[in-house]
C-alpha cells in the first residue's frame, strides 16, 4: 500500500497528516513555528517533530510515502527556497515538493488541482496555480512592494480615519467611539498624544471595528473595506492574466479573517467584480477547509490523479483537531 504525506508549516504552528492510497487518514502530527522567515532552526526542529509525529502514528516508514508535500509560510522567493530545499531534502523522502503555503489553501479550497488564492488576515497575499501546473504569487511583501490591507494595514486606516476627523481633515466618524472603546481612552486627544509619546502601534483588533462601522453606515469604514476588495480584485486579475486563466473555469479561493469572517459585503463585491472581469467562468468562494489537507491532495496528484475518496474523505474537514 502506498502512503502520502502533507505539511502546513505556518508560523504559529505545524500541522502534517499521513493517509494511505484510499485517502483515509492514519497519522497526524503537529508542532510549533514551521516559517524559516521567523527562526530557521526552529523551524527545522517543528517540520521534522511534525512529520516524524505522524508518521509514528501511522506506523508508517518514510520509504513507504509515494510523495510528500511541504506547504510552508516563508516560501516566497528563490532566495527562500535555496534555504527550504535542503532543509526539506534532510527528512529523506525519496519524493516531495516544497509550495507557498498560499497554494495549499488554494487546493483546500476548491475540487480542482488549479486555481487562484487571495489571502487577507493579518496580512494580505495572493497566489495561482494553472492548469499547466505553473505557480505564481502576487503580493504578500510590504506596502512599499506594491502591497494595500491586511487586518493590520485596515487597523491603521481605522486609526488614522479616527484622527483625521478629529483634527478637521475629515468628516467625522462613527468609528471615534468605537476606537476609543476597543483602545480605552476617554478622548481622541489623549489616544492622540499617548500613542505619539509612546510610539505605539494601532492593535490588529481595530480591523474588525470597520466592519461595524461600516454596518452602521458609516462611508468612512465603508470606504476603507471597498478598497480592500479592489486592491484584492487587483491581485487576482493579475493573477488570472499572466497565468493564461482568463478562459479557464476554476474557483478563487478566498482565506483569512479579513475575507473569510468579515461581515458584509465591501471586500467581496470589489473581488467579484475584478474575477468576473477577469475570467468569467470562474467562481469565487470562501476557504471551509483546513489547509493541510490541500498539501496532502497535492501529494496525491504528484503521484497521479486524486482518489475520489480521498476527497470525499477530507472535503469538509474545517479544523485539524477534529480530522
Amino acid at each position: 500500500m502506498k502512503y502520502y504525506l502533507g505539511v502546513d508549516g505556518g508560523g504559529s504552528k505545524t500541522y502534517a497528516l499521513v493517509a494511505d492510497d484510499r485517502g483515509r487518514v492514519v497519522g497526524k502530527g503537529k508542532s510549533g513555528n514551521g516559517n524559516h522567515q521567523i527562526d530557521r532552526e526552529v523551524a527545522r526542529r517543528s517540520i521534522r517533530e511534525a512529520t516524524e509525529m505522524a508518521l509514528a502514528d501511522a506506523g508508517v516508514s518514510r520509504e513507504q510515502v509515494a510523495s510528500a508535500c511541504f506547504g510552508l509560510a516563508g516560501a516566497d522567493r528563490e532566495a527562500d527556497f535555496r534555504i527550504l530545499r535542503p532543509m526539506i531534502a534532510e527528512l529523506g523522502f525519496a519524493k516531495h515538493e516544497i509550495h507557498c503555503d498560499t497554494i495549499i489553501a488554494m487546493r483546500a479550497g476548491t475540487s480542482r488541482p488549479y486555481g487562484v488564492v487571495l489571502i487577507c488576515g493579518s496580512g494580505t497575499n495572493g497566489a495561482g496555480l494553472n492548469p499547466a501546473g505553473e505557480s505564481l504569487q502576487v503580493g504578500g511583501f510590504t506596502y512599499m512592494t506594491g502591497d494595500f490591507g491586511g487586518g493590520m494595514a485596515l487597523a491603521v486606516e481605522a486609526f488614522r480615519t479616527v484622527i483625521r476627523a478629529w483634527d478637521g481633515r475629515e468628516e467625522a466618524t462613527a468609528l471615534t467611539p468605537l476606537v476609543l472603546a476597543e483602545t480605552g481612552y476617554a478622548t481622541v486627544e489623549e489616544m492622540f498624544h499617548d500613542y505619539l509619546d509612546r510610539d505605539l502601534q494601532p492593535p490588529l483588533s481595530l480591523a474588525k471595528l470597520l466592519f461595524e462601522a461600516a454596518e452602521g453606515g458609516d462611508a468612512a469604514a465603508q470606504a476603507i473595506l471597498r478598497k480592500q476588495g479592489e486592491e484584492s480584485g487587483l491581485q487576482a486579475s493579475a493573477l488570472i492574466r499572466r497565468l493564461g486563466m482568463s478562459d479557464e473555469t476554476f474557483d478563487v479561493v478566498m482565506a483569512g479573517s479579513i475575507l473569510t469572517r468579515g461581515k458584509g459585503d465591501w471586500v467581496h463585491a470589489g473581488i467579484r467584480k475584478a474575477v468576473a472581469a477577469a475570467a468569467p467562468k470562474a467562481s469565487v468562494v470562501k476557504l471551509a477547509v483546513e489547509p493541510v489537507v490541500g498539501a496532502l491532495w497535492l501529494a496525491f496528484e504528484a503521484d497521479g490523479p486524486l482518489p475520489e475518496t480521498a476527497r470525499e474523505t477530507l472535503k469538509d474537514a474545517a479544523e485539524f483537531e477534529a480530522i
